[in-house]
This record gives C-alpha cells, sequence and structure tokens, in this order.
C-alpha cells in the first residue's frame, strides 16, 4: 500500500467516524432537522420568488419565507390540534361513560344479520356475541385511554415540544438563506459524475415535494370532505373522524374506506339505510375519485413510482420512522430505483464501449 492510499482510507475511516459522531449528536432532534430540511425544500420556489422581490437580500428573503410558512402552515395546524384534542377529551369521556360503547354498536351489526349469517358466526367460533361485545368494549375503552394518556403526556412534555420547534424553524431560517449554496457543496463532494450527482439531488427534491405535497393536499382534501358527511350524518366527533380520516388517506390502495366502510356497515345493519347508503355513495365517488384523481397527480407523476411501491414504502416507513416515514419511506424507494437506474445505464454505457473497443 503507498502512501496516498493510506491517506485515502484514513481520511475515509475519519469521515465515517465523524459523520457517526455527528449523527449521535443531533440524533435527540432529528425530527427537527427532518422537517426543516423537508420544508426547507418545499419553500425553496417561494424562497427565490422573495430573492427576487427584496433585490437579493438573502436575510430578508428567508424572514419573509419563513413568516409565509408560520402563518400559512402554523397557525392552522396549531387551531387544528386544538380542536382536535378537545374533541379527543370528550370522545374520551363519552366511552368512559358507556354514552359510546363499541359493543353495543357490534350487537346492533349482529342483530340485523340474517340467520344463516349467524349460522356462519357460530360455525367460525364468534357465535358469542356477549363475550365478543364485552371485549369491543373494554378494547375501545382501553384505546380511549391510550390515546388520553398520550394526550397528557403531550402537555408534559411541552417544553421539549417548545424546543424541538424552536431548532427547526431556526435550522429552516438557515436552510432557506444559504440553502442553494450547501446544496452545490453536497453535490461537490459526492464522487460521482455532474450529470448523476445532479439527477440524484434533482430526484431527492423532487420526491419530497410530490410526497408532501401530495399526501397533505390529498389528505387535507379527503379529511375535509369525510369530516363534513360525517357532521351531516350527525356522527359525534366530526373533526376528531375527519383527521384520522385524513391520516389514513396517506396509504394507497386502502386509505380512508378503512374508516368510512365499517361505520356505512354498522347504518345498514342497525335499520339507517339511507346513511349507509348516501355514506357508501360518497366514499366511492365523492373520495374515492379523489384519492383516484389526485394521488396520481401529485405523487405519482412526479416521482414516476408505480403504485404498489408507493404503498409499500410508505407502510414501511411508518413502521420503521414512525409518521416521519411517510415521507422517508418513498424517498428512500425512489433513490433506490433512481440509483439502479443510474447503475444500469452505466453498465450499458461501458458494455457500448467494450464493444466499439473490441471492433
Amino acid at each position: 500500500m503507498n502512501q496516498v492510499e493510506l491517506q485515502q482510507k484514513t481520511l475515509l475511516l475519519l469521515l465515517t467516524a465523524v459523520s457517526l459522531a455527528f449523527l449521535w449528536v443531533v440524533w435527540p432532534f432529528m425530527g427537527a432537522v427532518f422537517w426543516g430540511t423537508v420544508l426547507a425544500i418545499l419553500f425553496a420556489p417561494l424562497n427565490r420568488r422573495m430573492l427576487v422581490l427584496l433585490r437579493r437580500r438573502r436575510t430578508l428573503a428567508a424572514l419573509a419565507s419563513l413568516l409565509v410558512c408560520l402563518v400559512g402552515v402554523g397557525i392552522p395546524l396549531a387551531l387544528i390540534t386544538t380542536a382536535l384534542l378537545r374533541q379527543g377529551a370528550l370522545l374520551y369521556a363519552s366511552v368512559q361513560s358507556r354514552q359510546i360503547d363499541f359493543g353495543n354498536y357490534f350487537e346492533g351489526i349482529v342483530n340485523g344479520l340474517p340467520t344463516w349469517a349467524l349460522d356462519m358466526l357460530d360455525r367460525v367460533g364468534l357465535g358469542d356475541v356477549a363475550a365478543i361485545q364485552a371485549r369491543l368494549s373494554e378494547g375501545a375503552l382501553e384505546a380511549s385511554r391510550f390515546i388520553a394518556t398520550n394526550a397528557l403526556n403531550l402537555g408534559q412534555n411541552t417544553f421539549e415540544f417548545v424546543i424541538s420547534l424552536g431548532v427547526m424553524l431556526y435550522l429552516l431560517f438557515f436552510l432557506l438563506r444559504d440553502g442553494s449554496r450547501l446544496a452545490a457543496r453536497v453535490e461537490r463532494a459526492i464522487p460521482l459524475s455532474s450529470e448523476d450527482r445532479s439527477e440524484l439531488l434533482r430526484k431527492f427534491a423532487t420526491v419530497i415535494r410530490a410526497t408532501v405535497k401530495g399526501n397533505v393536499v390529498m389528505a387535507a382534501t379527503q379529511g375535509l370532505l369525510g369530516g363534513v358527511m360525517f357532521w351531516f350524518l350527525g356522527i359525534p366527533s366530526a373533526l376528531l373522524w375527519g383527521v384520522l380520516m385524513a391520516l389514513l388517506s396517506m396509504l394507497p390502495a386502502v386509505g380512508a374506506a378503512v374508516l368510512w366502510g365499517p361505520i356505512a356497515i354498522y347504518f345498514l345493519f342497525t335499520g339507517a339505510i339511507w346513511k349507509g347508503v348516501t355514506l357508501i355513495l360518497f366514499g366511492i365517488f365523492v373520495i374515492g375519485i379523489v384519492d383516484n384523481i389526485l394521488r396520481p397527480l401529485l405523487v405519482g407523476k412526479d416521482t414516476k413510482m408505480p403504485d404498489y411501491l408507493v404503498l409499500i414504502s410508505t407502510l414501511g416507513g411508518i413502521a420503521i420512522f414512525g409518521l416521519n416515514g411517510f415521507v422517508i419511506g418513498p424517498v428512500i424507494a425512489a433513490m433506490f430505483l433512481a440509483t439502479w437506474d443510474l447503475f444500469g445505464s452505466d453498465q450499458t454505457g461501458a458494455a457500448g464501449r467494450t464493444d466499439l473497443d473490441n471492433r
């Protein structure tokens, strides 16, 4: 091993060690760093317009973009969260006082079943309605208690949340102001050709924009439509169910139907036929169409990923990284495809050059 190779390997080892150490240091605020980066990518076009309006004064442009982010995203999100916590507390109180009893809901569905369906339930071991009813009631109580406990923990961890929010906003300001320079430095540091570097970074930014914008727009639209329909049908805590529907709508293929489907079935089996039919028609022809139109336009079109890959990567990302995974999962999948595309094109180019040399 000559001196140059030794220096290169030593530098690579040192780079790996300090990178892992840096990751370990910032890990407690990794969520804040991640969302600061995501928001910087999303608001980069706005920041470029602000630069033009403010005559290339980068600090003022970054402050103006940050203010727009706070007013357009932060305040509405805070208001929705406050109302959501209030409705969650009311739902917990209703479940605890048995005003809402999922066991009774199940009994209502069973009472509406025909005889052949009841016989089938008996054959598969689900004929003991009283036992299932008790388990459902206890499970609903435990779930509501879990939600209430986590809401209490959220209040107790307000200081930690404020610190993370401050770190995210502070980082977001500097990323908006100096993001183009940082991106150029990162691009130069990647040991690939200039075309491959540009393609990877472009793909990374495109997937983040498409995933966040697509999922947020789709979730907000379906959650709003579902919440309004639930309110119209007289379902309690319509805002809470609308937000839950918005979260479920981020999952391709299944989506919000996981929520409105069982509710519609309950209406049908308990005699509220018009409510059940209305909810089914609304879910299929309004919420379903929104999902089928917006998702390909906002997510699949830009990421150029098939729906099954979006679904698997989203579910896997959420399972590993929590709520952040709905962005991280598709980004990793898109970078996986982009890297293999680059590798395939390089291999094809190398094979072509070899054929020319042999001639």
